[in-house]
């Protein structure tokens, strides 16, 4: 995966401001745009596109400094008018190309990343490979932003919303694996872009033929493997390392990719103040 990662950034670096089309590059390198993206986000701290973005900023500084046309520079590096590039080009730098072109900065320039193998896994991440027919997750949705850090206060407003009873009711339901009340993540932008939108279910896992009430949201979940991480400690911090975790250790030492579909994650226990928990993390995962 370290290599895959590389070769990509190589390909945008070759595409010299001009688009990347993240599905065929990863085609031809043997992987999923979708798993490419969820990787390279993971690993880089950014979402690739905002890699490409700064990137072209950063090339494109030189040519503002040169005095060229600056509608010729615009389209250039992908903008349809000096004024969308402008806007890309201070949220990058900081300052207006005319600043820049005057001043000859301040700029930011964005260095070209490298992805390194380094020594990782001391300690094994407990892990274990389940194949699973289809299924259903059924409760209740609501789209919310993404928060990579800390407690979700969207999620947990959507959750303090339901009346008691619906999480008893709820709970009565489950048939299947994971058991019990679920955190589920869905249509998660594969750039996992903080701010962007996904759905998220409070429910639980039943059989593809149960019969859902009508008053209830539903996510169908396609057959196949899942790879499920166990973790325990401080609540949510442990189990937003184990996410992490799953990028930098276990995807680049398995082989295994991520597929489409929800992320699950199950309380297995907890303290009665949600500081602490263990939990069980649920991915979809195909043959890489």
């Amino acid at each position: 995966m370290i290599e895959v990662l590389n070769r990509l950034v190589d390909e945008i670096e070759l595409s010299s401001g001009g688009q990347v089309d993240i599905d065929v590059v990863a085609g031809g390198l043997g992987t999923t745009g979708y798993h490419l993206r969820r990787m390279f986000s993971s690993l880089a701290g950014m979402p690739v596109s905002e890699y490409v973005r700064r990137r072209r900023m950063t090339v494109a500084a030189s040519d503002v400094i040169d005095g060229e046309d600056l509608l010729t520079i615009a389209v250039r590096y992908g903008y349809s008018s000096v004024e969308a590039f402008g806007r890309a080009f201070r949220s990058v730098h900081g300052a207006s190309h005319g600043d820049v072109r005057r001043d000859g900065g301040p700029l930011r320039p964005q260095p070209i990343l490298r992805f390194r193998l380094t020594v990782e896994g001391s300690s094994a991440m407990e892990a274990r490979i389940i194949e699973k027919p289809m299924f259903r997750l059924i409760g209740h949705a609501a789209r919310v932003p993404l928060i990579h850090e800390g407690v979700n206060p969207h999620i947990q407003q959507h959750i303090a919303s339901l009346p008691i009873e619906a999480h008893a009711r709820l709970k009565a339901m489950s048939s299947g694996q994971p058991r019990g009340l679920l955190q589920v993540s869905a249509d998660v932008d594969p750039d996992s872009t903080e701010g962007s939108e996904l759905t998220y279910l409070h429910g639980v896992a039943v059989d593809a033929d149960f019969e859902v009430p009508t008053d209830l949201d539903e996510i169908a979940v396609a057959a196949g493997p899942w790879v499920v991480f166990r973790t325990s400690g401080s609540y949510p911090a442990a189990l937003q390392s184990a996410y992490a975790a799953s990028a930098t250790e276990w995807f680049p030492s398995n082989p295994w990719r991520l597929r489409p579909g929800p992320s699950i994650v199950a309380v297995l226990d907890r303290a009665q103040d949600f500081s602490t928990a263990t939990c069980e993390l649920w991915f979809p995962i195909e043959r890489a």
